[in-house]
């Protein structure tokens, strides 16, 4: 139900600013995606990952504009390394510790990352292409400005996912907990949520082409809901949504 800003309900005719929370979208992806079928909207195309017979990556610390093919980085503690302009193709990067870790301008090509944790890990203006993230934990990750193409973001929980002016094509959200994502600016193109739960979302001046949030359990929008043009929502997350588009649109509601 849409939130005041005092946290009070909000009702349309009162003419003040509302935050959308829909609970209780499709609970089932395979839905979704078979839904998405009968309205037109595209679904994003997965990666398929395959990675080779990897080393174990010994190499000390990551290097600036370094490059990584064929590695396995397990359980290592990253932190505070800088690894800004690196490439990784063909890399398992599994249990790391990520927090402050500078991975701007890196390039992420047919890789899994698998239950990597940290704060305040900087992927600003990276490349992530064909890429797995599982299991994720981390906080205030900035991706801003990065490019996602054939990504799927499985399990965990992401609090304060900076994606501001990012351009996402195919990508999957799936049984994730995204937590004050910011979509300020960015561009979304075949974008999924499967079984994933969005608080307090920030879609401010975003663009959405094909995204289909029908799959979400949760969906909360902070500010944005304007910008749901070109999304694809459920019967019942459009009459939850009602009172906060009605006071958008400067509807009053009486009666």
């Amino acid at each position: 139900m849409g939130k005041g800003g005092d946290g009070e309900g909000c009702p349309a005719r009162s003419g003040r600013w509302c935050r959308g929370v829909v609970s209780g979208g499709v609970q089932h992806g395979g839905m979704a995606s078979r839904a998405a079928g009968g309205t037109g909207v595209k679904g994003a195309r997965r990666p398929e990952v395959r990675l080779p017979a990897l080393e174990a990556f010994d190499g000390g610390a990551l290097e600036p504009d370094g490059d990584y093919d064929g590695l396995e980085f397990r359980e290592l503690d990253l932190a505070g390394q800088d690894g800004g302009g690196a490439r990784f193709m063909d890399c398992a990067l599994t249990g790391c510790a990520l927090d402050e870790t500078r991975l701007s301008h890196a390039r992420f090509l047919d890789s899994v990352l698998t239950g990597v944790r940290g704060v305040g890990t900087d992927l600003s203006d990276a490349t992530l292409r064909d890429v797995e993230l599982v299991d994720a934990r981390l906080g205030g990750v900035q991706v801003h400005g990065a490019v996602l193409e054939r990504v799927v973001i499985r399990g965990g929980k992401i609090d304060y996912l900076n994606l501001r002016t990012a351009r996402l094509r195919d990508v999957v959200f799936e049984s994730c907990v995204l937590v004050e994502p910011d979509f300020g600016g960015a561009r979304l193109e075949r974008v999924e949520f499967i079984d994933c739960a969005l608080k307090h979302a920030d879609l401010t001046a975003a663009t959405l082409t094909d995204v289909d949030l029908r799959g979400a359990v949760e969906l909360d929008i902070a500010r944005g809901v304007e910008r749901l043009a070109g999304a694809a929502i459920s019967t019942a997350q459009l009459m939850d949504l009602a009172p906060v588009l009605a006071a958008q649109m400067g509807i009053r509601v009486e009666g």
